[in-house]
Order: C-alpha cells, then structure tokens, then sequence
C-alpha cells in the first residue's frame, strides 16, 4: 500500500453526524468493486488513528439516467448502509458547488433522491416514501405479518413501544417513557440493534414528544452506536410518531438532536418524506502513502484479533 497515491477526503457533517467524504471520480487510488477495501474504511473511520468519522462515503459516476452522482455509505465497521440523510445532505451540497446549481439528484441503494440547496446554509433531500411492511423493514420471517406502526419488543427485561419503518435502512423508534443513563440507554440500542426480530440488525431511535409538532431524539445507529444526529433516523420518528397519532401531520415535524433540528415534512402516505437541515464542510484533506499504509496496516492487525 505504500506505492500507493495520496487519497484526498473532504470532511462534512450535519449537526454534528460527521463523514469522510472520498470522490472516486477524482482519486488516483483505484477502487474495488466501485469501493474501498474494508480494512481500509475501518481504519479510515478510526478517530484516533485515522481521520474519524460515524461514516464514510464514496462517490462515483452515476449509473442511472438523471442522476448526478452515485453514492454509498459505510459505516465504520466497515458494512454498508442504505441510506443516509446527513451525509446526502453533505453530498447534495458538495454536488451543487461542483456542477453551479442549486438542484441535484444523488443515485444511493435508495434510489434518485432529489436535493436542493436553499438559503441559510440548508439543504432539502425529498428521501423517498418509508417502507412499512414487516417484510420491506425487513422484521424476521415469522413476524413479517405484524402491524409496523405500533410493536412491543422485549429487550434486557424491558418492553419497549416503538414502530418500525425502512428508509433505505431498517429503523425502529422506541416511544416509551425512558429515565435511563448514557450507559443504560446504550446497552437498550445495542440489544435492540442486534434484536432477532431484525435479521439486518436495525438503528434503534429513543424518540419522546415535546410538542404537537416536535419530537427530541437520540439514535444508536447499526454498526456505529450513538451519534450527534441521525438523518434517516428522524425521518423514520417523524413517520413513525405520525403513524402513532402523537404528532400532527399539518406541518413539518422539528426533530431535535444533541447539536440542532432537523425539519421533516410527511404531507401524505404517498408522499416522500422531505428532510431539511445544515450541511457543514469542515475541512478538506489527503492522507499520505505512509499514512495510508499504517491505516491499513493498523486495520489488519485489528481484524486478524478480533
């Protein structure tokens, strides 16, 4: 690895939700299979030993008539995410810089997602219509045919309301009246991730109502843990706390995190759910042969002993 080239980065993030962006159209270090190795993601990802961040994601030539750019999303264990809405945030405004407009259309796992650049620094990604069957989710086999707006599922010898809804990615939104710590509420999202009841795993949101058009919540995501701020995340609260009744559907839902909001809007169960937040650079980056062979270097010892 140490013959290779720099790898340029740009870093972003959305209320906090940070990423290592990497523009394989413009990088001289050649991809497989359209993505980095794995061992490389996890060392990239790693915030003491690499650049740091809750995912990676790569860009590419689109594939599909309209859109601009092709996007995945890894996460820092290394697998790969269906979606993402801070990062297509991140991504959209990237876009819109590059080409001088103010709309693109980004082509992810979850199909053309329209985005726009409005003013204020925001930036609006229409993430497509959530998926409610047990079997879109996906839910396990036997429990395929079970309503996904309102589930109690037992988890460290609590039960625990939520819904369930797919935004490209498996999500279930926990409802119930939580006092818990940090640690507490960690092993619940770790439990809940790993649940049976979602053979994909799932990001587990800890959402409580604050008002008519309000939610506050904490996300532990799929093969990260918690994080600032969780994109698909609050559009799945939002849908779910809709489908539950305890948020109206009139106007945009404000969803808060530890660093800001985001807004969602889900007008119709026809509709695509609309999300609205900032999308910050913070810095742009390349990491060095040397350091590129240490990652990787780094990454291989960590896998061969785990």
């Amino acid at each position: 690895m140490s013959s290779q080239p720099p790898l340029a980065f740009t870093k972003m993030h959305g209320l906090g939700n940070d990423f290592v962006i990497i523009d394989l159209r413009q990088s001289s270090v050649p991809p497989q299979g359209g993505r980095l190795p794995p061992h490389l993601i996890k060392a990239l990802g790693d915030r003491h030993q690499g650049v740091g961040c809750d995912q990676l994601v790569m860009l590419n030539h689109p594939t599909l008539e309209g859109a601009d750019v092709l996007v995945r999303f890894y996460n820092p264990d290394g697998s790969e995410a269906g979606a993402c809405g801070n990062a297509s945030r991140c991504v959209a405004k990237m876009e819109c810089a590059r080409l001088g407009r103010d709309a693109v259309t980004l082509q992810t796992a979850r199909g053309l997602l329209p985005a726009r650049r409005l003013e204020g620094g925001l930036v609006e990604v229409a993430m497509g219509r959530p998926l409610l069957a047990g079997s879109d989710v996906p839910l396990a086999p036997d429990k395929q045919g079970q309503a996904t707006d309102f589930m109690t599922v037992e988890a460290l010898g609590q039960q625990l309301e939520g819904g369930a809804c797919s935004m490209g990615n498996p999500h279930f939104t926990v409802f119930s009246p939580l006092n818990l710590d940090e640690g507490q509420l960690a092993a619940l999202g770790a439990a809940l991730e790993h649940h049976p009841l979602f053979p994909e795993r799932a990001n587990i949101g800890f959402a409580k109502v604050i008002g008519p058009h309000r939610l506050q919540l904490k996300v532990w995501e799929r093969g990260t843990g918690f994080t600032p701020a969780c994109g698909s995340g609050a559009c799945a609260a939002a849908v779910n706390a809709i489908r539950r009744g305890v948020v109206a559907r009139d106007q945009p839902c404000e969803v808060a995190m530890e660093h800001g909001a985001l807004l969602v809007d889900w007008p119709s169960d026809s509709a695509p759910v609309l999300m609205t937040g900032p999308a910050v650079t913070v810095f742009e980056g390349v990491l060095s042969p040397a350091g590129l062979a240490q990652q990787t270097g780094a990454a291989k010892g960590r896998s061969h002993h785990d």
